[in-house]
């Protein structure tokens, strides 16, 4: 039995996003999209029950807001009391997991979809997903991004602008592009 488009896609698998059924979920998110992010004069408490409805989990005390931007929704996971700001764009073609009291800023992305180097294989319209997973109390500023396969420890701290391309230890601070850890100042 052969896995469909969408069982390709969920296991990281090359898989093709223009599938029907695929699209129609794409179109379903819109949609939620727009609910959400016409609903700035709601109180965060209304607005996380639309979060809830396409979530794959979203905690208690959870803030992010519009506008935001993904593709599927089921597949984000935000733990509890996490702030995300404005303009936030999580590509969740296979999961992405935040977790508690974290600080997102302005701008951020985050992408766990993936397309082939390969040329040819690139041309077919193939692409892929890999997880990025996002520990308790992680700091990260305005206009980061975080690239497929990322795991951001506990802790962390992502400056302004970085561009993480690996994962990041816990407790550690990394900046610039791409984001290297941050040695402390020497004491004197």
């Amino acid at each position: 039995m052969s896995l469909s488009e969408k069982q390709k896609m969920l296991s990281g698998q090359l898989y093709l996003a223009s599938c029907p059924e695929l699209q129609a979920e794409q179109i379903a998110s819109k949609h939620w999209m727009h609910r959400y992010n016409n609903s700035v004069e709601l109180l965060d408490e209304a607005r996380n029950g639309l979060l809830a409805e396409h979530f794959g989990h979203v905690g208690e005390g959870t803030v992010i807001r519009p506008p935001f931007h993904c593709d599927y929704g089921y597949n984000i996971s935000v733990g509890r009391n996490t702030f995300i700001n404005f303009n936030c764009v999580i590509l969740d073609v296979v999961p992405v997991r935040i977790g508690d009291d974290c600080q997102i800023g302005p701008n951020v992305q985050i992408y766990a979809a993936d397309h082939p180097l390969d040329p040819e294989v690139r041309r077919s319209g193939l692409e892929s997903g890999r997880p990025v997973v996002i520990g308790d109390n992680v700091w990260i500023g305005g206009a980061a991004i975080i690239l497929p396969g990322v795991t951001v420890g506990d802790n962390a701290v992502i400056g302004a602008g970085s561009v993480v391309t690996r994962d990041v230890p816990p407790g550690a601070t990394v900046v610039g592009n791409p984001a290297r850890v941050r040695q402390p100042a020497q004491e004197q």
